[in-house]
């Protein structure tokens, strides 16, 4: 007998929980993003970039020496490998950055993997697939420094081993060394970026792993989500309806005609907070720090009638990329390069959940509910191939 029961369809895996993880999780009580347990706000507060990634790769704050050694590795791998940025330059200037990334990632990985003798042999063990983390969490900052330089007809610049994290990326983006607030700022954003569950970019690098493919390709596969601007860049966007809105006395005829036209504002809403994004208040104050180094009042006074307004209307509050963009905008960052930013934070993440993945491994393969013809058979006419090739050829047929 035939079960004509119709299946529960949710799209978009809306509300499907497909699997445990122990690297993140938002606290329904508190509303706050936890990183191992930890709240964010407190982690971008009191830690460097460098320590968040030991946390969300081993589960724990370093010690000391731990953190010491961590940063030892990441400088052996600060500079841009010059196989990587010839493969760059091969690209049209007007490709946008998320391509300069995804390529440099490609190559990375096939140095990396060559003479693994088999797709088989690729998967890593948890020894090389942490090794691989860091080397690629190292090399993004130069990666993603080139591909604004380029574009401006600037050459490379090489790192610094004086400097963190944070503050190399900015000098090898800019060729100056950044002052103490700019840096501050621009570690809690990586903070802040660095994870966040189950969402479409960690989730697809989790089922390209399941299947036991490497770590880079799942990196390579994430960042392709990522590109997509329903998954990654929302903080470009808002930086052009900032531009586009000019000052803050022009938000309200913008923001009733952007609505009456049923535009959608981006850097407002999110699928998992319903109470406001956590993390907005620490990068608000990060933003609130860059206005004043830079005596910018008039992007503060633009953000605040913005989120005024919409609030009001719509009841939606800011996510991350609403303080994010203008943020990133202030330290001189292209809008171009927002959602590279978004890579070089997020790979900690993104290679958390392939490790953990990889731990406790099972493929991802779900079902579909088919709503195509029922069965069918082939019958009546099938052209043969002499009639395919007089079709190929029209003007011969005359």
């Amino acid at each position: 007998m035939t079960d004509h029961t119709e299946p529960e369809i949710r799209k978009g895996l809306a509300g499907v929980v497909v699997d445990y993880t122990a690297v993140s999780k938002v606290n329904p009580e508190t509303n706050s993003l936890l990183y191992r347990g930890y709240p964010v706000q407190e982690l971008a507060a009191t830690q460097p970039f460098e320590a968040v990634a030991h946390l969300l790769w081993s589960g724990e704050l370093p010690t000391a020496e731990q953190l010491a050694e961590l940063r030892r590795m990441e400088r052996e791998h600060r500079a841009l490998p010059r196989r990587v940025q010839e493969a760059i330059d091969l690209l049209p200037l007007e490709a946008h950055p998320m391509d300069e990334v995804r390529t440099a990632l490609s190559v990375i990985g096939a140095f990396d993997t060559a003479g693994a003798g088999s797709v088989l042999d690729a998967s890593g063990s948890p020894e090389e697939n942490l090794a691989r983390s860091i080397r690629l969490y190292a090399a993004l900052p130069a990666v993603v420094a080139y591909g604004q330089r380029r574009r401006r007809g600037q050459e490379v610049v090489a790192p610094r081993d004086d400097l963190d994290y944070a503050a190399n990326f900015l000098w090898m983006t800019f060729g100056e060394e950044p002052d103490e607030v700019v840096v501050d700022a621009f570690n809690r954003s990586m903070i802040l970026y660095a994870e966040h569950s189950f969402n479409a970019s960690t989730f697809t690098a989790r089922v390209v792993t399941s299947t036991l493919s490497d770590l880079y390709s799942a990196v390579v596969a994430a960042v392709g989500a990522l590109k997509g601007p329903l998954h990654g860049g929302a903080n470009e966007a808002v930086l052009h309806i900032m531009h586009e809105i000019g000052s803050a006395e022009n938000v309200v005829p913008w923001l009733e005609r952007a609505l009456a036209e049923k535009r959608r504002i981006m850097g407002f809403g999110h699928r998992v907070y319903k109470k406001g994004d956590s993390r907005v208040p620490t990068m608000k104050a990060a933003l609130d720090t860059l206005v004043a180094h830079y005596d910018r009042p008039d992007v503060a006074e633009l953000y605040a009638a913005l989120e005024r307004e919409f609030v009001s209307r719509k009841g939606i509050y800011p996510n991350l990329d609403y303080p994010s963009g203008p943020a990133f905008d202030l330290i001189g960052f292209d809008t171009l390069t927002f959602t590279p930013l978004f890579i070089a934070s997020r790979v900690t993440g993104w290679t958390a959940h392939i490790m953990e993945q990889a731990a406790s491994n099972a493929l991802i393969r779900p079902l579909s509910a088919y709503n195509g013809p029922d069965e069918r058979h082939i019958s009546g006419y099938v052209p043969d191939e002499a009639e395919i090739a007089a079709a190929e050829r029209p003007e011969e047929a005359g």
